[in-house]
């Protein structure tokens, strides 16, 4: 070794090396941690984007957090009964792209998101209810970015009537081998009133929600007292009221105005759930007391509804005091889809009633008591 080395730096150099190469392995760890970490994520966020992707199946994994990527649920009721509903941009329809009930389809997509498991039961439980499932069951199909996701096969209540009995069926067909008790996380109660394949419970009450400059014209018709006919057509600039085809003179504009915006929010009551079949054609076919027709700017043909009275076995008092085979706070609508609904006097008199905005019809009026006026026709105020 040349004279001119200093001897003691050889041990440091040699310490310098070894911690060099400590830390470029240290620094080779940790990339190979991070470069871990990354793939690990990313096969969990492909995951989420693809939820039908092939994957070992959890007969627990029930819920569906991410809500949003739910695009179609199909329920199928334990009497064969199914019901579609799809989702349209940020709102749900049936499968002809009716609306539907709002609050109903939250409370789907709340059970989704918030399903979990609570409990299994004992063996002897199991095979007794997973034989009972088998037939008697509501069905429910969730999907996924237009995929299938999962189906839920939803059975009796839980014996403390917190949570369901209910069995899991994955993308590819996998099925649970035994039925699990299932809660909704938060809330105390059973699963299955949320979930209903009747095409009534699913009605939009909604029939009308227009502003007053929307509406072309309103055409409002009674089959016995026809005294109480009027129509509105609406110019942009001015109005023609009319009774009867006459048109009336010295109409207050903030009236006419006053009764059109009565079109912002009109709901039926509920849907029939009263009448078969046979009833049912048979109200089709008769006369009703009163017919609305509404024509909307921009439309050729008008939205009609007619309306019947309700009979009742008990006489119920008029607004004239004087007892009637009718139903004085309730009456049936057929809507323009053939459907029947019972709607409140109480929502419809304000549209029906010309008299209260255009006092100038009560110069037409019959008087009380008249033998023109058939006192079970009255309508109530």
């Amino acid at each position: 070794m040349p004279h001119w080395i200093n001897h003691d730096l050889v041990p440091k150099k040699k310490i310098y090396a070894k911690l060099n190469m400590s830390k470029r392995l240290k620094r080779t760890i940790y990339l190979s941690l991070g470069l871990a970490i990354v793939a690990v994520l990313s096969y969990f966020t492909l995951s989420k984007l693809n939820p039908t992707e092939d994957k070992p199946f959890d007969s627990l994994s029930f819920a569906i957090e991410d809500t949003n990527s739910i695009n179609k649920i199909i329920i199928t009721d334990a009497f064969s009964k199914t019901f579609e509903l799809n989702r349209s941009g940020d709102t749900w329809v049936d499968k002809n792209g009716q609306c539907v009930f709002k609050e109903g389809v939250h409370n789907i997509l709340e059970a989704a998101a918030k399903i979990q498991f609570k409990a299994y039961l004992n063996e002897k439980a199991e095979k007794n209810f997973y034989n009972r499932m088998t037939t008697n069951h509501i069905k429910v199909d969730f999907y996924q970015n237009g995929k299938f996701s999962k189906r839920w096969y939803i059975g009796p209540n839980a014996q403390d009537h917190n949570g369901q009995i209910m069995i899991l069926e994955g993308p590819n067909k996998e099925k649970s081998n035994k039925p699990l008790i299932m809660s909704i996380r938060g809330i105390y109660g059973i699963i299955e009133p949320r979930f209903f394949a009747d095409p009534r419970k699913w009605f939009c009450t909604g029939i009308f929600n227009l502003e007053s400059e929307k509406i072309k014209k309103v055409d409002i018709s009674f089959s016995q007292e026809g005294y109480r006919n009027f129509s509105i057509e609406n110019f942009g600039s001015s109005f023609s009221v009319k009774s009867n085809g006459i048109a009336l003179t010295s109409i207050d504009t903030s009236n006419v105005i006053r009764y059109l915006q009565n079109y912002k929010r009109v709901n039926f009551e509920s849907a029939n759930y009263e009448l078969d079949k046979l009833q049912c054609d048979s109200l089709l076919r008769a006369i009703p007391f009163c017919t609305l027709s509404l024509t909307e700017k921009g439309k050729q043909s008008a939205t009609i509804l007619k309306m019947h009275s309700i009979r009742v076995n008990e006489p119920q008092e008029n607004e004239f005091g004087e007892l009637v085979n009718m139903d004085m706070n309730k009456f049936w609508c057929v809507l323009p889809s053939k459907e029947i609904v019972k709607c409140q006097y109480y929502v419809f008199n304000p549209l029906i009633m010309g008299d209260v905005y255009f006092p100038a019809m009560s110069n037409q009026f019959p008087k009380h008591g008249s033998n023109q006026v058939d006192a079970s026709q009255k309508r109530p105020r």
